[in-house]
């Protein structure tokens, strides 16, 4: 009777072990997805900071290119509200449409290609994308690592107890123009 006992609770002490282990991974799985998140989120509100002052830098050049300037600053401001990884990724792409307009028609204004608040801007602008694309494959790592412990068995048991531990969902390129490679001419 005492053995009996005994293995009862060892196997109730091991359950308990496992399932906090579990609960803890997840925990932290979900921590990293959060941390991930933050430096995106962090990446383009640098870049979103970037595009006033690129299209006030452009005003002076190419005054009459309103409807340019206007769809960059309404793509930005829609970029500033997007909330979540499916609606900053679209709105990321309208931005990014825009901007490219914006420096397409930096090519029809020599003294503006040539300024140097401007290159400065578009140099900056460069770097925080190309941060951003390192950051949103720490973060899509992230996601599928958490998204992977939660649905393997048995930690889906463990994953289902907590809303917390909800699926998250990727940082996708959500154009497919955003897929072309862009052609460069000299």
């Amino acid at each position: 009777m005492l053995i009996a006992l005994i293995v009862v609770v060892v196997v109730v002490l091991v359950g308990v072990l496992w399932f906090v282990s579990q609960y803890n991974r997840l925990v932290a799985l979900a921590n990293g997805v959060d941390a991930a998140w933050a430096n995106i989120d962090a990446q383009l509100k640098r870049r979103h900071d970037l595009v006033p002052n690129l299209v006030e830098t452009t005003k002076g050049y190419a005054a009459h290119e309103r409807e340019t300037l206007d769809a960059v600053v309404a793509a930005r401001n829609s970029a500033v509200t997007a909330s979540g990884p499916r609606a900053a990724a679209a709105a990321d792409g309208v931005l990014a449409g825009a901007l490219r307009q914006l420096f397409a028609l930096s090519e029809a204004y020599p003294d503006l290609k040539a300024n140097q608040n401007f290159l400065e801007l578009q140099r900056e602008l460069a770097a925080t994308e190309n941060t951003i694309a390192a950051v949103r494959q720490l973060y899509n790592t992230a996601v599928q690592d958490l998204n992977t412990k939660r649905e393997v068995f048995p930690t889906n048991l463990v994953a289902g107890s907590k809303p917390r531990f909800a699926a998250r969902e990727y940082f996708e390129v959500a154009d497919d123009t955003q897929r072309e490679v862009p052609r460069v001419q000299f």
